[in-house]
């Protein structure tokens, strides 16, 4: 079967490798569309410190079931599906208090074990998710919605919230959708324009250009001088974090889901001082899953514009190189890996 493969950074080619062999509990999976995230890119640049060589990447996809073991979930051969990419070890202390999403030996598709860009993987059944009519594509989108849904309602955002998202990438833009959905008001700021233009397609009540006007200002005018109720971090920078900080409320929230590669250095009193409640937030947990695929269901959010570009699974290096150069005009890439079989 075809297959991506990252031999070491910058040589990512694709090669055959033997279809596997579901074992016990385990479905056989034919992968259709996979979406390239910032951690790929990141395994192929090499700058994400988890991810060995050679490695499969890709935890954001969509397949179709060949085969699965009886299940009392209704899924069977035939089933266009997604799946959640987190395996976690079921003992460690965030395991056993259901905290699967943090579990302290978190091992993602794609990063520390191979993941999901080759024709057929298998699957355990119960990580397996019935699309509900979804298209494939929007399937490949459900994951990576799922973890700024995750991190939305991991700090409880409520209906009237002012909420800043700063960072339009993918992760942001979910993020915002996200918010949307939960009936907040919803500002996005970022230096790229174009992606903020994106921000306003995608329903932002109003958008910040931070690049060219002082994002502190910016809050004052749009809050009355109160500051947001929801800050939502989704660069993964020192200088976006700090402006969260100083554009919260009083009493409100920070939200990280940017991953930052570097130290930030602040006086930790005004998070005394404002009051603030930060919250980390990492993947998503199987609830996330089922709620992102209903919402898209519903027909209230259209994830299909997030998508900017299309590669045929021959193509894939092309793909990695044009994102690990992107200017932010691009959003999310899909590879498509290949098509349903007539089961």
């Amino acid at each position: 079967m075809k297959t991506v493969l990252i031999n070491e950074p910058f040589q990512i080619a694709v090669t055959d490798t033997e279809k596997p062999v579901p074992k016990e509990g385990e479905a056989l999976l034919k992968v259709l569309y996979g979406g390239i995230c910032g951690a790929d890119v990141a395994s192929y640049t090499g700058n994400q410190p988890f991810t060995t060589y050679p490695r499969i990447p890709g935890h954001e996809f969509s397949a179709q079931i060949i085969s699965i073991p009886e299940n009392d979930r209704g899924l069977k051969p035939g089933d266009i599906i997604t799946a959640n990419p987190y395996f976690n070890c079921g003992g460690c202390y965030s395991c056993k208090r259901g905290f699967v999403n943090c579990c302290t030996d978190n091992q993602t598709m794609g990063v520390q074990r191979d993941g999901a860009f080759r024709e057929y993987i298998t699957m355990p059944v119960e990580r397996i998710y019935e699309g509900k009519g979804l298209s494939a594509k929007e399937l490949a989108l459900v994951e990576p919605f799922t973890i700024s849904y995750h991190a939305l309602h991991r700090a409880a955002v409520n209906e009237g919230d002012n909420v800043l998202v700063v960072g339009a990438g993918p992760i942001g833009l979910f993020a915002l959708i996200a918010a949307k959905a939960q009936g907040a008001k919803v500002y996005v700021a970022d230096i790229l324009q174009g992606r903020l233009e994106k921000a306003l397609h995608f329903g932002a009540d109003g958008v910040i250009n931070s690049k060219d006007s002082d994002i502190v200002e910016e809050t004052k005018k749009i809050t009355g001088g109160n500051g947001f109720d929801v800050c939502v971090e989704a660069c993964g920078q020192s200088v976006t974090f700090l402006s969260c900080i100083d554009c919260a409320a009083f009493a409100g929230k920070i939200i990280l889901i940017g991953n930052g590669k570097k130290e930030t250095t602040f006086l930790h009193s005004i998070l005394i001082k404002k009051e603030l409640n930060v919250y980390g937030s990492r993947n998503s947990y199987p609830s996330d899953f089922k709620a992102v695929i209903d919402l898209i269901a519903s027909g209230k959010v259209n994830v299909m514009d997030m998508v900017s570009d299309v590669y045929p699974i021959a193509r894939a290096d092309e793909a990695f190189k044009i994102l690990a150069a992107n200017d932010g005009s691009l959003a999310k890439v899909l590879i498509e890996i290949g098509t349903p079989e007539d089961l």
